[in-house]
């Protein structure tokens, strides 16, 4: 099929990178008078974003972002003017002049739209066009809503397409809606089905859109009975219902022919299809042309796939045909080896003349000797063209193409409204090839992306970045810009450069030979000590990289001489032990002047503003940069410089993050200008480059993250449980994130006098009728005391035990043993997890007991009950009645769920053990197959419940349980993750897998996938909301009890990126109870609306809140928190009375004391500032860079009062401190969320950074400190403790724990390292809430240091982790949070003279 010539310009800057790009101007946006100077960032004046080309820079400022042309800000995503869609009949001339406006997702047919208006303005007699069109992003902007409004009010006909977002689509009901009967004609083709509703031709409508009798709606309740992507569906009707609509006779079928034919004009999209399109409906449907007849060619019809190139005179539908005309081309040569990468496009760009951005991306590939096979697809499924094309022309099965790269920014099956992931699984493991989503800009203009901190908008993150990841797409880079007065796409030169330098080292990786591939290893150190190379959490680094390399060795590459042992491999990465970090006792294994430097690192200079001149004080040498780590054939081991600012307590005060250091730059220059890498792998996690300052998403070539990873593939080993870190990684850092396993758990058990406690109690169970029972009473309470447990449970004196009846007796018993229990069963990770060494079935029990534990009522194809549960109504009982008995200290409670949970274990054990061969994992166990082959075999959990109480519990209900646990435990066994890695160092496709906890949600496993989160709108699901009204309940309820019945009044607490990920959006969920706000979903599943829950319905006051989301959760759901922001502002705007409404209450005070609106003074969700994260508390404590908790708090302050308006959606985080305080003096209670057994709150440090406690009573008039509390949700019977309790428990199963303590010793050197760090986190606890025990304190020092045999050991194994363990307890006590003897102070001060000699070498 021939192409149109006009189709064949190649937009601005489509030439590629670095051939004349056209220049635009960036404008120059206003400073805010409130924020100063300092903090407008240099952007290039070049369609190229990167700091690259040699262009003049000029002054941006990155806050304020949708600029208005009369220099104000708004505070939206976009700032384009819809008059620029405007186009008026110079001459009306006695025609009859048809005004049509349009509303579209994306601007794409601007320019084929007025093409079309102006060609039949210019020759047709009879008629003439007014045609506008409005961006549906720009209906946001009241003016342009309004002018929208008085648009619509003249019309002959409205327009719409793809309007797939919610509160924007109710916004074209709201003005569509009234005057639709007015209207000559309303076409929408596919968009919300409240918005199909809308459309009308003639005696055509979809009013009753899935509920009539006719074709279109018995489709519509097809597909959704289905569950096929509706727009999809509705193209794949229209190619068949013309050839049947032509027959029917009535004036329905020909208004719904016209329809149909009105969608294919569309679909065609170029100028005449338009022209022909828009003359049908004015001649069908508006009266004044009553009678005329237009001269109208059928639709002209493209390829529903094919492959396109810009200089090809055809579409080819043959892969052969296209490559005869290929391979004969005499403009271009290429190497016989040469990589072929395969791209998709969407077939409406190409019809509608808007494909520059496309032919810039072949441009530059072909320029860089890669060969282009462009793939596009006219409707939504484009694994069809996939599936066609990228195959070897000759049948034999192989993928012909060795990268394949999306430029639609969609997922590959299925539109902006749904996807159908598996689908695109199944066809891209066909393929197995490496998998890029490109973008390109659909709602900001260039200039305003590239003046956004936010980066690329948060719904086109959520369409186009989210969905796509759960195919498995890496490197969502933004490829094409959108021009701000055509609407035509155009390419950006760097950034095109940039995604097909990686696109072709992705697919060299499939044609180098594995001996000559030089992969880059790096770990981290962090905080900066000797004794913290290889941090990463719960994983044995150097145990692993060890394991990886002897892999390699097998598969081929070529490793050098590798160490004997891992021992040996850490030594010669460290060089001595025992040497000190800061000195160049690291092993050096290259020396970069810095006249090398400056030449390499093209953006060197950049970092001069903080960092001054190079070399800098860092990872430095006279004049030289130092690149710590090892080289072993051509494999680099190398170790990533930290952040650099983390021991600056001035630099942790500033409210937004530094740039890299010259010695972070130096690393990955060195990596891949001087070594030069063919792929990098970040070994666990994690590590700063993807922390680094820069864009959310959809990175500009400024932002350091993608500066700093150039053009090197990145493979990055990341902890399954941790999917919203992984995320930023992925987005930030171009990472293939590849899931490791977190270590198997185990029950914490009992130890020392805990376990002395529960044997008394077994004693007093049996002579509870006895006179002994007092005395046992009196014991017992004594043994508790002794145990520090009297912080936890109300005990009354010993010598009163004699005086208290039975009843009582029991309650004291009964909630020591409750609290026992509680510890006993924790579950927690033992020792490190070594990468390609998945659990024994021994290792694997704890973990499927918990996983037995949970109800799973959504589970397919039929619910499963909790194990518990099912034993539980064996004996007639309901095992929340059992909870909440036992949750109250009820001693009989206690004791029945202590024999639940025990006949649940043996159950599992006895389950697993017939499925254990001999070397102790999961396999062939043949003295159960022996008893199977006599008949005789009892199933293993009939087997265990036999002759006990539970004996009568419902078999088929167990069959159904231990079915699930079935498939589970050979989840938990399996792994791919030394697979995956070589896999992707093959250049293959890496399956994709959700993160999150094995215990919620088992499809975690087998890890080696590659990590994605979930689709940002689809939480909170109605699950998660019911876990969070509980929760809510009980912490509601525990405070009214401990504060005299009265209720809290505001809550201060923390979303984080991962819990919500893990548990579907519980937090989200339950600040929205809070408020009492119910969110709801749309038509389409996603939530973005909301309902008020009335106060009849809530029963107690409305709590107001002060949200701080963590950087990760800002960068992951932003979209949630602007709708956490109109939950919360809603329920300010509720007129009920000051005591029912306390967020009305607080919000009508402040906007007094203010002087602002309402609505202003009820902002309540706050992070930090775009592209920073954390509060720094953390580095501060860790690196012992603070001098009193008012500097912490100064920290906390600054870096987390960065304010998300919903009003105000494009501006990001915006400065608040002022309101942010405001809120805070009114806090009555902090809160967290624990929700997964393997992260608690000493094991990161993440938890105390985000800690208000003691900041809140300083700001409070009273001075009052607040409540806190911790909600845990780790096991299926959910407890709110207060914080002093959390941490107590956590201490007594952790880090005073034998079990675990002996466990990470297991590890050696990595060991240490995690216990000096559980130490260092308590103290965070001490600094920011008061809230850690001086016994905790005393019990460590009595384990670590007192010991002197633990001492030599923990010493041996790793000095300086020793070294900052011995000086964590002396800073503790210099700090006022430990009261030490004397004594105990000088053997410290004497150890750690000792060990600072043995690291010096001092004999």
């Amino acid at each position: 099929m021939q192409r149109l010539a006009q189709q064949r310009g190649l937009g601005a800057g489509a030439q590629g990178a670095g051939t004349g790009a056209k220049a635009f101007s960036v404008p120059k946006a206003p400073l805010s008078s409130s924020r100063p100077a300092r903090l407008a960032r240099q952007v290039i004046a070049n369609v190229a974003t990167g700091p690259r080309p040699a262009a003049k820079a000029v002054q941006v400022n990155m806050l304020d972002e949708g600029f208005d042309g009369a220099g104000g800000n708004k505070g939206l995503f976009t700032s384009t003017n819809p008059e620029m869609r405007r186009v008026v009949p110079d001459d009306v001339a006695g025609r009859v002049k048809v005004k049509v406006v349009y509303t579209v997702l994306e601007a794409q047919y601007q320019s084929a739209l007025s093409s079309a208006v102006k060609a039949i303005n210019a020759s047709n007699k009879t008629v003439c066009f007014e045609i506008v069109g409005y961006l549906l992003e720009e209906l946001r902007d009241p003016e342009n809503f309004a002018t929208f409004q008085q648009d619509l009010a003249s019309a002959n006909v409205f327009i719409g397409s793809l309007i797939f977002i919610e509160e924007l689509a109710e916004k074209i009901v709201e003005a569509v809606a009234p005057v639709r009967d007015r209207l000559d004609a309303c076409v929408i083709f596919p968009s919300m089905p409240a918005v199909m509703k809308l459309n009308k031709l003639g005696t055509f409508s979809m009013a009753q859109l899935g509920q009539s009798k006719s074709m279109i709606g018995e489709f519509i309740k097809s597909a959704r009975k289905n569950n096929d992507n509706f727009e999809e569906g509705l193209l794949k009707l229209v190619r068949t219902l013309p050839k049947v609509l032509k027959y029917l006779p009535s004036d329905k079928a020909q208004d719904a022919r016209n329809f149909v034919q009105s969608l294919q004009y569309w679909l065609g999209g170029n100028s005449e299809n338009l022209q022909n399109f828009l003359l049908t409906i004015a001649g069908e449907y508006v009266p004044a042309l009553k009678g005329v007849t237009f001269q109208i060619a059928d639709p002209e019809l493209f390829p529903e796939v094919g492959i396109w190139h810009p200089m090809a005179t055809t579409m080819y539908e043959d892969l052969k045909e296209y490559l005869n005309w290929y391979d004969t081309r005499r403009d271009v040569e290429f190497a016989k080896d040469a990589p072929v990468v395969g791209l998709v496009m969407q077939r409406s760009h190409l019809v509608t003349g808007d494909e520059g951005h496309y032919a810039g991306v072949v441009m530059e590939l072909e320029a860089r000797g890669a060969k282009v096979v462009p793939v596009f697809a006219g409707g939504l499924d484009f694994s069809a063209p996939v599936k066609k094309f990228f195959y070897d022309p000759l049948g034999s099965g192989k993928a012909f193409v060795d990268c394949c790269v999306s430029l639609t920014g969609f997922a590959l099956v299925g539109g902006p409204a749904r996807q159908d992931a598996p689908k695109a699984i199944e066809a891209l493991k066909e393929l197995n090839v490496p998998y890029l989503v490109s973008l390109p800009l659909v709602f900001q203009t260039t200039e305003e992306w590239l003046g956004s901190e936010l980066g690329v908008h948060p719904v086109q993150v959520a369409l186009q970045v989210a969905l796509p990841e759960l195919d498995g797409a890496l490197e969502p880079i933004v490829f094409a810009g959108r021009d701000s007065n055509t609407g035509k796409s155009h390419s950006l030169p760097d950034r095109v450069a940039s995604l097909c330098m990686r696109a072709i080292n992705w697919a060299k990786l499939r044609k180098k030979a594995n001996a000559e591939k030089k992969l880059a290893i790096t770990v981290f150190s962090f905080p900066p000590d000797k004794g913290n190379v290889g941090t990463a959490a719960y994983l044995n680094v150097f145990g692993s990289i060890f394991r990886v390399l002897r892999e390699l060795r097998k598969e081929g590459y070529d490793v050098g001489l590798l160490p004997a042992s891992q021992d040996e491999l850490i030594q010669s990465v460290l060089q001595a032990k025992e040497a000190r970090f800061n000195s160049s006792d690291l092993n050096i294994a290259y020396r970069m002047p810095v006249s090398e430097y400056t030449k390499l690192c093209e953006y060197s200079e950049a970092l001069e503003e903080n960092w001054g001149k190079p070399p800098g004080q860092l990872n430095s040498q006279g004049n030289d940069l130092l690149i710590f780590g090892k080289q072993f054939g051509n494999v680099f081991i190398g170790v990533q410089p930290t952040f650099g600012y983390e021991g600056d307590p001035m630099r942790l005060l500033f409210s937004r993050s530094a740039s890299p250091h010259h010695g972070f730059a130096a690393y990955y220059t060195f990596l891949e200008k001087v070594f030069k890498a063919d792929a990098v792998l970040h070994f666990g996690t994690h590590g700063s480059l993807e922390f680094m300052p820069g864009k959310q998403v959809g990175m500009s070539g400024v932002c350091y993250p993608d500066s700093l990873i150039g053009s090197i593939p990145n493979l990055y080993y990341y902890a399954a449980n941790n999917p919203s870190e992984a995320t930023i990684a992925k987005r930030r850092s171009y990472a293939n994130t590849i899931s490791y396993l977190t270590p198997p758990a185990e029950n914490a058990g009992l130890y020392k006098g805990l376990k002395e406690l529960k044997e008394l109690i077994s004693s007093y169970q049996s002579m509870r009728d006895s006179g002994r029972a007092e005395q046992i009473t009196a014991t017992i309470i004594e043994t508790a005391r002794q145990c520090n447990l009297d912080k936890d449970v109300a005990l009354p004196p010993a010598e009163d035990a004699g005086s208290l009846d039975q009843e009582a007796r029991d309650l004291v018993i009964g909630n020591v043993y409750r609290k026992l229990m509680e510890i006993e069963s924790r579950l927690l990770p033992c020792g490190l997890h070594i990468v390609g060494v998945p659990p024994t079935a021994e290792e694997a029990v704890a973990t499927l007991v918990n996983i037995a534990e949970l109800d799973r009522p959504d589970q397919k194809p039929e619910p499963i009950l909790g194990l518990p549960g099912i034993l539980a109504r064996s004996i007639g009982r309901d095992i929340e009645s059992i909870y909440a008995g036992s949750n109250k200290g009820v001693l009989a409670d206690v004791d029945l769920l202590q024999r639940i949970t025990a006949a649940t274990r043996v159950c599992v054990r006895e389950f697993v053990k017939d499925r254990t061969g001999l070397d102790g994992r999961i396999g062939t166990n043949f003295l159960t197959t022996l008893v199977k082959f006599t008949g005789l075999y009892v199933d293993p959990w009939v087997r265990a419940l036999q002759g006990s109480e539970f004996a009568a519990a419902d078999r088929l209900e167990l069959v159904t349980v231990f079915r699930y646990l079935e498939f589970c435990l050979e989840q938990v066994v399996k792994d791919n993750e030394l697979g995956a890695l070589k896999e992707a160092l093959e250049g293959r496709y890496t399956e994709p897998g959700p993160g999150g906890d094995p215990i919620r949600n088992p499809s975690v496993l087998p890890t080696g996938k590659n990590i994605h989160a979930l689709d940002p709108q689809s939480i909170p699901t109605a699950a998660a909301l019911k876990s969070a009204r509980i929760i809510v309940e009980r912490l509601l309820v525990r405070e009214k009890d401990n504060n005299g019945g009265k209720w809290p009044e505001t809550i201060a607490l923390v979303l984080w990126g991962t819990d919500n990920i893990k548990t579907y959006g519980e937090s989200l969920a339950q600040v929205m109870m809070m408020v009492g706000v119910k969110p709801v979903a749309d038509s389409l599943g996603r939530v973005n609306k909301l309902e008020v829950i009335p106060l009849e319905e809530l029963g107690r006051p409305r709590v107001d809140v002060v949200v701080n989301c963590s950087g990760v959760f800002r960068d992951l759901f932003v979209n949630q928190m602007l709708l956490l922001d109109r939950a919360i502002k809603l329920a300010a705007e509720q007129d009920e009375p000051d005591e029912m409404n306390f967020v009305r209450k607080h919000a009508r005070q402040q906007a007094a004391e203010m002087g602002m609106s309402l609505r202003d003074a009820a902002t309540r969700v706050f992070s930090n500032s775009s592209g920073s994260y954390s509060s720094n508390v953390n580095l501060a404590v860790e690196n012992s860079s603070w001098s009193d908790e008012s500097q912490l708090q100064e920290m906390y302050l600054k870096r987390k009062s960065f304010a998300f308006n919903s009003d105000r959606p494009g501006a990001g985080g915006e400065e608040g401190r002022d309101i942010f305080e405001r809120a805070l003096k009114t806090v009555d209670v902090t809160f967290q969320n624990l929700d997964s057994s393997e992260i608690s709150l000493t094991d990161v440090s993440h938890y105390f950074d985000s800690d208000p406690t003691k900041l809140v009573q300083g700001l409070r008039s009273d001075g009052k400190a607040p409540s806190s509390y911790i909600a845990d949700t780790t096991t299926a019977n959910a407890q709110v403790r207060t914080l002093g309790e959390t941490v107590r428990l956590d201490a007594r199963t952790k880090l005073l724990n034998p079990k675990w303590y002996e466990g990470m010793l297991s590890s050696g050197y990595e060991g240490v390292r995690e216990i000096q760090k559980r130490l260092t986190n308590t103290m965070g606890w001490s600094a920011t809430s008061g809230q850690v025990d001086n016994w905790v304190y005393d019990e460590a020092n009595s384990t670590f240091i007192e010991d002197p045999e633990m001492a030599a050991r923990l010493m041996d194994a790793n000095p300086n982790s020793f070294r900052k363990l011995v000086a964590t307890f002396l800073e503790a006590n210099g700090r006022g949070y430990w009261e030490a003897s004397e004594e105990k102070l000088e053997r410290l001060r004497q150890m750690y003279a000792d060990v600072e000699d043995k690291i010096e070498g001092v004999e």
